[in-house]
């Protein structure tokens, strides 16, 4: 029986909620626990607040993966003063435990794993169609939410004070409305930040691609001939980590910049077609559409592995794949065997979405850095004074981004040097920073 067609109810008598089974709450809430003994900076943020509740009156409407770090972050909210509603931006990375553990503490959560197509919308609607609430924030991963307001409750617009948006396929989204003049309302691009660019994005992914192959498919990395296309951050930390395991990887890349990257960092730079009738592995990394076309997949060798490390679901064109020649074939969850008419068979992960939360986890460490990125974001952007921000995408300002990695560093019992006076002066910089101007690149 689908979530949908039953009532459920916590302890508490609370029924705004829509989840896999509520009796899971218990495991959930050690998960949640687990996850607040590496998010310092979340944390710190509940007692740096003490009295002070900067998110008083904010109605946050988000659409995020549910996993315990992102519950840690919405506690981290509740506990700042925000009321919050949440979907799932992925059907396959909800943690049912921990959905029930949110739902257990009064949240009003819309997710479970293995949710169909209708079912990822009907739950994000569900958010936002309650009459009785108006968010007046947005907390977006991939734009689908906002997407959503925009087409169904475009007057809802008019009580929202900005969007925090956190992936690269989200950000494209708000560059494209801001271009066309039908951006309404503030957005803050925190997939740039360089919080979330150089940690979540580049070493989260270095360690998480391994994860999920192994835990997916028992693959043994040396000598397997790997094409990992793009090389931006995920790109790099991909080819870095399975380089290091003895791949042999090749990169594809359209930017010459990247590309020239890749090069140097001693990965052979091929065009798709090039390799596609000899490797082993396939992963998509480029946030585009149509990257592993079905011509490319009709050429692929019998047992090539096929995955997506990119936010949206459209670089590998799974679609083309469901037509009554190829058969489908489960092998485990998350698992596909394609079958060919002749036999050849590929092995296709989590059926081409996001393949670290889909089939494993990722580093709660560097999900700490992330969380804190957009609950500043969040306090920024809902206390801005009027006309600070116009009807426009901004980057997080630069001492913000200092502020999250200054909190990460404890737990390292790092020692920061601090400026002199004198070469403060001689710099032209402030002793607290900013210490970088906007256009340095770390």
């Amino acid at each position: 029986m689908s979530p949908r067609d039953r009532q459920q109810r916590s302890s508490k008598g609370h029924q705004d909620f829509c989840i896999k089974n509520i009796k899971q709450a218990d495991f959930g809430r050690r998960e949640i626990e687990i996850a607040e003994q590496e998010m310092p900076a979340l944390m710190a943020l509940r007692k740096r607040s003490g009295g002070e509740k900067p998110l008083v009156g904010a109605k946050v409407v988000g659409c995020t993966h549910i996993t315990a770090q992102t519950a840690v972050l919405m506690e981290t909210l509740s506990a700042l003063g925000a009321q919050c509603r949440w979907a799932a931006c992925n059907i396959y990375s909800t943690q049912n435990a921990v959905a029930a553990a949110l739902a257990e503490g009064g949240f009003s959560v819309f997710a479970w794993k293995g949710e169909s197509e209708d079912d990822f919308w009907w739950c994000i609607d569900r958010c936002v169609s309650l009459e009785a609430w108006q968010p007046n924030m947005i907390l977006d991963d991939g734009g689908d939410l906002t997407h959503w307001i925009f087409k169904k409750y475009p007057n809802m617009f008019k009580m929202i004070k900005g969007i925090v948006e956190e992936s690269v396929t989200g950000v494209h989204r708000l560059y494209q409305l801001s271009k066309a003049g039908r951006l309404c309302i503030p957005a803050m691009n925190v997939n740039d930040s360089i919080t979330k660019q150089k940690f979540d994005n580049l070493y989260c992914c270095r360690e998480s691609i391994l994860d999920g192959l192994k835990r997916s498919t028992d693959v043994m990395f040396g000598g397997k001939q790997v094409v990992v296309c793009g090389y931006g951050e995920v790109g790099k930390g991909c080819s870095a980590a399975l380089k290091a395991m003895g791949s042999v990887v090749n990169v594809t890349e359209v930017d010459p910049i990247c590309a020239l990257q890749a090069c140097m960092d001693g990965f052979r730079l091929v065009k798709l077609n090039e390799v596609i009738r000899q490797v082993d592995l396939v992963i998509t990394c480029t946030g585009n559409k149509n990257v592993v076309a079905r011509e490319y997949l009709d050429r692929m060798k019998n047992g090539c592995i096929v995955c997506n490390m990119g936010h949206s679901n459209t670089e590998i064109d799974v679609v083309s794949l469901r037509t009554p020649e190829l058969t489908w074939e489960k092998v485990r969850s998350q698992v596909d065997h394609v079958i060919w008419p002749d036999g050849k068979r590929i092995i296709l992960l989590a059926e081409g979405r996001l393949l670290n939360l889909s089939c494993s986890t990722v580093p709660t460490f560097v999900l700490s850095i992330t969380a804190t990125t957009q609950a500043l974001a969040l306090i920024e952007l809902y206390n801005a004074p009027e006309g600070r921000y116009k009807q426009d995408v901004y980057l997080l300002p630069k001492k913000m981004d200092e502020f999250v990695a200054s909190l990460h560093l404890p737990t390292f019992d790092a020692h920061l040097t601090e400026l002199t006076d004198e070469q403060g002066k001689y710099l032209g910089l402030s002793k607290t920073g900013p210490f970088k101007p906007n256009y340095y690149r770390y």
